[in-house]
């Protein structure tokens, strides 16, 4: 399977390094580039790339209001955030917008397609500082008697979703259909009243489903 990126950063020379190595990889596309906000949302409209590598500081239109307009009509694309900043007041609202990933422009290059390949294959890539503050908020804003409303076998989904597991290797653990993970997985969602898989399993971290 070979993986369509399109590259969304002010920094021509960022841009440059990135497609430089990414072209390495024999399984990663590198289909667009984009130096501002809001040619990556007509980038992502007219090419609907698998994933986007998403700088948060852009001219025109910011990495934040750009993830917000792509997810809006295409909710499928992937959006993992690579940037400088790792605070709480950038790393939330980009979470909170629809990322699905968020790691450091210092991240190892070989780090950097482990990630890529984690978003599309189902899994969380979050640098630590994010997965942090999201704790922190999630600590702040949501009661634990939610966890309680899940079903066992929807408990069995969202503790193997925490490994990172995606929905076929959820379906081999627990020898159920992967149409069957889906359905208990939106569930999950719906009860817990969050939008995607990591925030589900920082929820069950924190509410101590599992062990961190």
């Amino acid at each position: 399977m070979t993986i369509s990126v399109l590259i969304a950063d002010d920094h021509h020379v960022v841009r440059r390094g990135l497609v430089f190595f990414l072209k390495t990889q024999k399984d990663i596309d590198i289909i667009g580039e984009a130096k501002n906000g809001k040619e990556a949302v007509r980038l992502a409209q007219q090419l609907e790339p698998d994933i986007i590598l998403m700088d948060l500081m852009m001219p025109e239109m910011d990495g934040i209001e750009a993830t917000k307009e792509i997810k809006k009509t295409h909710p499928g694309i992937q959006i993992l955030m690579l940037t400088s900043f790792s605070d709480q007041n950038h790393v939330i609202p980009a979470i909170e917008a629809g990322a699905a990933g968020y790691q450091l422009k210092d991240i190892e290059p070989d780090e950097l397609v482990n990630s890529i390949r984690k978003l599309i294959s189902g899994e969380n890539s979050l640098h630590p500082k994010a997965t942090n503050h999201l704790l922190t908020r999630i600590s702040k804003q949501e009661p634990p008697h939610k966890i309680h409303a899940l079903t066992k076998r929807e408990r069995d989904v969202l503790i193997e979703l925490t490994k990172g597991k995606s929905n076929k290797e959820i379906a081999f653990s627990l020898f159920i259909t992967e149409k069957t993970v889906k359905t208990h997985i939106s569930n999950i969602f719906s009860k817990l009243e969050v939008s995607d898989r990591t925030q589900a399993a920082l929820y069950a971290v924190k509410h101590k489903l599992v062990s961190n």
